[in-house]
């Protein structure tokens, strides 16, 4: 619901979401308390071993060897992929004027900008929306739940986890018949977006459990208002 832009990728975009935390209003409310902490960090150790040791030395590799052309190409032909989940979204929330936008995104890129290498509809002043079935249940009134750690999958909430298995119908993993291929796009994707975070990741300090966590409840809250948010203070 915010403006901007699964698996690896859904935990990846959240931790940059959570670098962002400097950058929100301070009244931004938590959504829940989090009362499976014990069982959550475990499962984050779990996330932040696997990603140290394995999905973060790939993502460093990809990054040295890609130029930076092809880098932020393949960057947006993912991003125009998406384009449709953000479309749905648009719809199920009333959102016209920006489902509007995201089709003419889609449009323009899938064409002028060779199925989305090139982000031709940024420069043409079309904003990129960010929406997922998370945001638009906390649109129609659903509460987000306790904050939940998913194993691969990482921060997330009860409504979100549970968003993400029909929004997963959205994406092109379900209508890809050949195995190998669909193994080749959905790693690349994953490589790219770890790949995309490498200097954000910096600004994680402290308790990075907390850290992450408080960020993530915080801008889930920002997106669901469409940064319309209330100072608690």
């Amino acid at each position: 619901m915010a403006k901007s832009g699964s698996n690896w990728t859904i935990p990846l975009r959240r931790l940059i979401t959570c670098g962002l935390l400097a950058m929100l209003p301070s009244g931004v409310a938590l959504a829940e308390e989090d009362p499976f902490e014990g069982f959550n960090r475990v499962v984050f150790r779990f996330n932040d071993t696997l990603d140290t040791y394995a999905l973060k030395p790939i993502a460093q590799g990809y990054q040295a060897v890609t130029p930076q052309i092809v880098e932020d190409g393949v960057h947006n032909v993912f991003g125009n992929i998406g384009e449709v989940r953000n479309l749905t979204h648009d719809l199920l929330q009333g959102k016209f004027h920006d489902a509007g936008v995201d089709t003419g995104r889609l449009l323009l890129n899938t064409t002028f900008g060779l199925l989305g290498f090139f982000d031709v509809a940024s420069e043409m002043g079309l904003v990129r929306n960010d929406e997922d079935f998370g945001q638009t249940l906390g649109a129609w009134g659903v509460g987000s739940g306790p904050y939940l750690v998913l194993p691969l999958m990482g921060p997330s909430t009860v409504r979100d986890g549970l968003a993400g298995v029909p929004d997963g119908y959205l994406g092109p993993y379900p209508y890809m018949d050949h195995v190998p291929t669909r193994n080749v796009v959905r790693g690349v994707n994953v490589v790219d977006t770890r790949a995309s975070l490498l200097k954000v990741e910096r600004m994680v300090g402290g308790d990075k459990y907390v850290f992450v966590r408080n960020a993530y409840l915080q801008t889930r809250e920002f997106r669901v208002r469409d940064g319309q948010v209330e100072d608690d203070f």
